[in-house]
């Protein structure tokens, strides 16, 4: 396994106790009796984000925020946008998987104070947003589609800020031509399919189950994850970018926003130590070297 601290981090994510074990259990008789059963579960537990969205709705917004849903394909999208939000450009700002618009809010908050207007998007199966799954390619048409919609508004999209698996979905989007005029990743994954291998590694799945179990997802969406890597979207890429990722970060490790900043041309590299793979969201120098880039 190519990441050891990764599998750990993936067994703490969907707990590590007798629900786990019990998952585990069955998705192995599964495979035994009926693996294209086993195929299925697998699929559908691997693009359900936890924790359970029900419990991030629980969380208040202050009411001088604008809260706004979208329908979007088969569930909705939320923002969040200041009510006293500044007509500058739009500052589009996107979270990982398993996160919250509410991560971005120091970030978004700093944006604002200069000139931009943020706009923090909750993807499907997020926070207040509707749906029970996800994954990766619906992330990037939802980013997308966000775009376009602002656009159509009659916005400017100043700058592009996403997390983690957000991170990679904005990545793709932009190399697509997103008509945006900066772009920030934080902490981006090099290699979707890794978390796969991850997922077969906690619960227990052999080679032709995780196999099939990626082929049912690429096939579904009609994208192969290796589309999303580096060496695929970076060469067209075509605009200012900062990549911003921790040495120590036990998620995606440091090499994968390295993979990035490397492989898009121009890009820059703010490196940071000991904030892992969530606390670059809300500490100050990073927010303030993110809000300096994007001006």
């Amino acid at each position: 396994m190519d990441n050891p601290g990764a599998v750990q981090v993936t067994a703490g994510y969907y707990q590590a106790s007798v629900g786990l074990r019990l998952f585990r259990f069955t998705l192995g008789a599964f495979q035994r009796l009926w693996p294209a059963l086993a195929v299925r579960a697998a699929v559908r537990l691997f693009c359900t984000p936890l924790p359970p969205k029900w419990l991030q709705r629980r969380v208040s917004w202050d009411a001088d925020w604008n809260v706004a849903h979208w329908r979007f394909e088969d569930a909705t999208l939320t923002t969040y946008t200041p009510a006293a939000s500044p007509h500058g450009p739009v500052a589009l700002l996107v979270h990982g998987w398993g996160g919250s618009a509410r991560q971005l809010l120091p970030l978004a908050e700093s944006l604002a104070q200069h000139g931009y207007r943020p706009v923090l998007l909750e993807l499907p199966a997020h926070g207040r947003s509707e749906g029970a799954t996800s994954n990766l390619p619906q992330f990037a048409r939802a980013i997308d589609y966000a775009v376009a919609r602002l656009q159509q508004e009659g916005f400017e999209i100043g700058v592009l800020a996403a997390h983690s698996l957000g991170a990679n979905a904005a990545a793709y989007a932009a190399s697509r031509g997103l008509a945006i005029g900066k772009l920030v990743l934080l902490a981006p994954p090099a290699s979707p399919r890794a978390y796969t291998r991850y997922f077969a590694e906690v619960f227990g799945l052999s080679e032709d189950t995780r196999c099939a179990m990626q082929k049912h997802i690429e096939a579904r969406e009609g994208i192969l994850m290796q589309h999303f890597e580096p060496r695929a979207v970076a060469p067209r890429i075509r605009v200012p970018t900062l990549v911003v990722h921790d040495r120590g970060d036990s998620i995606n490790a440091f090499a994968d926003g390295q993979a990035f900043a490397q492989a898009i041309q121009g890009a820059q590299l703010l490196a940071t130590e000991g904030l892992g793979h969530r606390r670059i969201l809300k500490d100050p120098s990073v927010v303030a070297k993110t809000v300096m880039f994007a001006r």
